[in-house]
């Protein structure tokens, strides 16, 4: 680490602890040459997600994108905001752990509904209409008749 004082890279580490509820390490250091101290930060560096949309082009994953379709989605549902969260938190994490550096569009949207599919009827009805594109009313009727015979929607309030 180089001293912010003298420009000298020779530091030691006086003290440790974990900062930013686990998502940091805060430092305090000391300059061997000048004794300035001073404190420096480590965090996680994770690897940039891309995304490949339909057209071919690429672009960061941003998971706000997929948060505020998921709640157009469950407007007016009795879906609490912090499971549709916990939907955005779990896809972005089943891609990330899959060691993948980009996802076609096409993959986060499928994803999102099988979570969707879980929790409400409904949402998932809406986010399918507008994900695949649905021109038909016999579109809406065979992805209806996927979601079971009884036709009634599940809300599940369970941890996903």
């Amino acid at each position: 680490m180089i001293c912010p004082s003298c420009s000298v890279g020779e530091t030691r580490v006086l003290e440790s602890r974990v900062s930013d509820a686990g998502e940091a390490i805060r430092r305090r250091r000391e300059c061997l040459e000048c004794h300035a101290r001073f404190t420096t930060f480590e965090r996680l560096e994770l690897s940039a997600l891309w995304v490949v949309k339909r057209d071919g082009s690429r672009q960061p994953f941003d998971s706000s994108k997929l948060l505020r379709g998921l709640e157009r989605a469950c407007v007016k549902r009795p879906v609490a905001l912090e499971l549709v969260e916990r939907i955005v938190a779990a896809v972005e994490a089943g891609f990330r752990s899959d060691g993948l550096s980009e996802v076609a569009s096409e993959a986060i949207g499928e994803a999102a509904l099988l979570h969707l599919r879980e929790l409400d009827g409904v949402a998932y009805i809406r986010f399918a209409s507008v994900y695949r594109s649905f021109e038909t009313p016999d579109e809406f009727q065979n992805e209806l008749e996927s979601l079971g015979a009884d036709g009634r929607t599940r809300v599940r309030s369970a941890v996903l």
